[in-house]
């Protein structure tokens, strides 16, 4: 088997814009891949689009050997690109045998994964908002919630934003009860004496876990962090090689890591699910990206016995994407299960992401004004 074409597709949306990506063969099978960039579109596009003349004529059903080839020809540099084409190698590689991909990674150890919310609480930076946003989730049957409420905090916060903040915190727990985890995000934001100020503040509330409170890189930054809370401190959507894990790992302090397979691959990012497993430690991938990265995930986390929890956007999303990404697994009282659909059990409906081309986005302002918390203006 041969790839013959690659094809990119730039989907905007409110929030970002995502970039998917098809791969076509000589024996008409097709693969799925994404390689969103984050807050970033044309980068990425154009990533996607340097890898082409490497990737025509070979064989995707030998996902690792193209990854290797791509990576050697970009210097031992990773990418998201190349991330893309190799999950687009296994959608293939599964069709071809008829098989779901988790059946090819070994097997289920979870016949179903236990989900949290995020991207529900878009709106103003209000305690009774964010009870109320809370409230409706959990009406959905979700048992854990994800959220960021420090406004434009950077460094430092003020005093009174920081008491808004807790403020928030203790207004979701009350609409919610005890039997809602929450999940803290701090989004990199902080300096180690701040995040642990903030932390002991939230203790009260019993988090599920707080998301990296200081700069990834700052693995001793982390690990100061997580002595001076009772409940754990996470990260690793930002990790780009295997050691970064065993380097944060091997202080065994840090027990939760969140991989981020869009960007590492599935191949790599299996490996990293190895190298927590070597620490008992737990994996939470990252992903907020299209819907395509809950199928990928799924099958991904369904396969290995350390698996904690998982990211989902999906229903704050809008109605068309549905039409846009079909065979996504939907949550349903809070679990999501796994496709069992050849390869990841997504396909792409390319007349509808025509519909919704690139859009502008002002991430600067949402960062500045409160991250995640205000939707951009639709304007696809």
């Amino acid at each position: 088997m041969k790839i013959t074409e690659l094809k990119t597709f730039v989907v905007g949306n409110p929030w970002k814009n995502w970039i998917l990506i098809k791969l076509l063969t000589d024996e008409g099978l097709t693969g799925l891949g994404e390689a969103t960039g984050g807050l970033a579109t044309r980068p990425n596009l154009g990533d996607v689009e340097e890898l082409r003349p490497l990737v025509i004529g070979e064989d995707p059903l030998h996902p690792e050997r193209l990854w290797l080839k791509l990576i050697k020809a970009r210097y031992h540099q990773r990418s998201t690109g190349i991330a893309a084409i190799e999950q687009a190698c296994w959608d293939i590689l599964g069709k071809s045998l008829s098989a779901p991909l988790w059946r090819l990674f070994g097997g289920k150890h979870h016949e179903r994964l236990r989900a949290y919310a995020n991207g529900w609480y878009q709106g103003p930076r209000d305690p009774v908002f964010f009870a109320e946003a809370a409230a409706r989730m959990a009406a959905k049957g979700y048992t854990a919630l994800k959220f960021d409420r420090f406004g434009g905090a950077y460094k430092q916060i003020e005093p009174e934003s920081e008491a808004l903040a807790v403020r928030i915190v203790g207004a979701v727990r009350e609409a919610v009860g005890d039997g809602v985890d929450l999940l803290i995000e701090a989004h990199d934001r902080f300096t180690v004496s701040t995040a642990i100020r903030v932390g002991r503040q939230l203790e009260p509330f019993r988090p599920f876990w707080i998301e990296t409170p200081v700069r990834t890189f700052d693995l001793k930054g982390h690990i100061e962090v997580q002595r001076a809370l009772g409940y754990p401190v996470v990260l690793g959507e930002g990790f780009h090689e295997l050691r970064q894990f065993a380097d944060l790992l091997h202080e065994r302090v840090i027990d939760i890591v969140q991989p981020e397979p869009m960007h590492l691959g599935p191949s790599t990012a299996r490996k990293a699910f190895a190298v927590a497993e070597a620490y008992d430690a737990l994996v939470a991938c990252h992903q907020a990206q299209s819907p395509f990265c809950t199928a990928m995930n799924a099958h991904l986390h369904c396969s290995i016995p350390n698996f904690l929890i998982q990211e989902n956007f999906d229903d704050s999303l809008e109605p068309w994407v549905w039409d846009l990404l079909q065979g996504v697994p939907r949550v349903v009282n809070g679990y999501l299960t796994p496709s069992d659909a050849p390869g990841w059990g997504v396909e792409l409906n390319e007349e509808e992401a025509a519909w919704h081309p690139y859009g502008e986005r002002n991430f600067l302002r949402l960062f500045e004004e409160g991250w995640e918390t205000r939707r951009p203006p639709t304007d696809v």
